[in-house]
């Protein structure tokens, strides 16, 4: 092959080979060509045995314009190709450079950008030992173009990976990258996987990090849902995507899971959401079972789960000009099915449903407060806006025992 030296061993071989077939036979059995062959038989000495040429055999053509003009343009933008400093040449200097010093002039700016170029991003192999580390991502979905009763679906994907045995889960979440979409996502998949990896990683999420500082910089909730797991928490460098490569490199092949699907399906229309999530869990649940194999090695690695689930709720907080009402949302959970096993993570949900609990605290005036009174959980903060003045200091709100 062109550019590629031959080996003793080849000698060797097409001289033992020559010794009863064609000169042709012979040099194809050893990897030659013919003129290398009539070569090798005029030679003397081995190729190992012959001094490397170093020294130039003709003329450089780029040496009158190599530091003045060519290293200036490199250095200014270093990404231009060596086409382009060739035309640009042969605009400044016609008939002096033809087409056939391409070749010369790659090797002339190989070798600067070898030596005098800009640094290059050095890139280690990432090697993942079982159970060490799970990763969370959100991902967009509008490139699919997916309805739900014809109406367009505004939605992300919550993405889950396990590093070693690339096990997934993926949850559909309307709206933002909240925390309880980055929780309840995070703890379905942890229980699905009936174990808990001993990192979890993520991108800067505002959900979890205050993106304030480079170390502690974890949100309060955060902190909360990582201790309840006995995880630590990282983070990739702000910008660096690659370096979450395992969920960032699964993001693209789920996604042309999902459209192949589309393509067989047919259609991008669902009924409703539920059955948008059941095409999306049965793509999930196929790719999981190529990592079968991988996911139970991985899977005597994980850390044991904890009794109970935790932050499953969203606080909300509205503030009135004499009442403070704090109701949370509580997901009510489904009692595990008897004929599903606990290591199977079948803690699964219903939807949520609402739990109001309110709380409210009378005021006197701006800096003391008088009393602070339980209001039953039918309270409602509308009624409040529609009678500011029912709540007036000293008189107790309907529904107030």
């Amino acid at each position: 092959m062109p550019g590629t030296r031959i080996t003793d061993q080849q000698v060797c071989l097409y001289m033992n080979l020559r010794q009863n077939k064609s000169q042709a036979l012979a040099a194809a059995k050893a990897g030659v060509s013919e003129r290398s062959a009539r070569r090798i038989e005029h030679a003397v000495t081995l190729p190992s045995q012959k001094p490397r040429r170093y020294w130039r055999s003709r003329t450089d053509p780029f040496a009158d314009v190599w530091d003045s003009e060519v290293v200036p343009l490199l250095k200014s933008a270093p990404k231009l190709m060596a086409i382009t400093l060739l035309r640009k040449l042969q605009d400044d200097h016609p008939d002096r450079f033809p087409d056939g010093v391409l070749r010369t002039l790659q090797r002339h700016i190989r070798q600067w950008r070898a030596l005098e170029g800009p640094p290059r991003e050095v890139m280690f192999p990432q090697e993942h030992a079982p159970g060490h580390r799970g990763l969370s991502d959100f991902t967009a979905m509008g490139a699919l173009r997916i309805t739900i009763a014809n109406a367009p679906f505004a939605h992300l994907l919550y993405h889950f990976v396990l590093a070693f045995s690339r096990w997934e889960h993926v949850e559909v979440v309307e709206g933002g990258e909240s925390f309880e979409a980055l929780s309840h996502g995070l703890q379905n998949a942890l229980w699905q996987a009936g174990g808990v990896p001993q990192e979890h990683r993520s991108d800067s999420l505002s959900a979890a990090f205050k993106n304030l500082t480079e170390e502690g910089d974890f949100t309060a909730r955060y902190t909360a849902l990582l201790d309840h797991y006995g995880m630590v928490g990282t983070r990739n460098n702000r910008g660096v995507s690659h370096e979450n490569g395992s969920v960032e490199s699964s993001h693209r092949y789920l996604k042309e899971a999902i459209e192949q699907a589309l393509l067989l399906r047919g259609h991008r229309d669902f009924e409703d959401r539920a059955a948008y999530a059941a095409f999306v869990r049965e793509v999930v649940m196929r790719r999981n079972r190529r990592n079968a194999a991988a996911f139970r090695l991985e899977r005597e690695q994980l850390q044991a789960l904890p009794a109970r689930r935790t932050t499953d709720f969203v606080e909300e907080e509205a503030r009135h000009a004499l009442w403070h009402v704090h109701r949370a949302r509580r997901p009510v959970q489904r009692p595990l099915a008897p004929d599903r096993p606990s290591s199977e993570g079948a803690a699964l949900q219903r939807p949520a449903r609402l739990l109001p609990v309110g709380r409210t605290r009378a005021h006197a005036g701006a800096r003391h407060a008088i009393g602070r009174r339980r209001a039953r959980p039918r309270n409602r903060l509308p009624a409040l806006h529609r009678r500011p003045q029912a709540q007036a200091p000293g008189v107790q709100g309907p529904g107030v025992p």
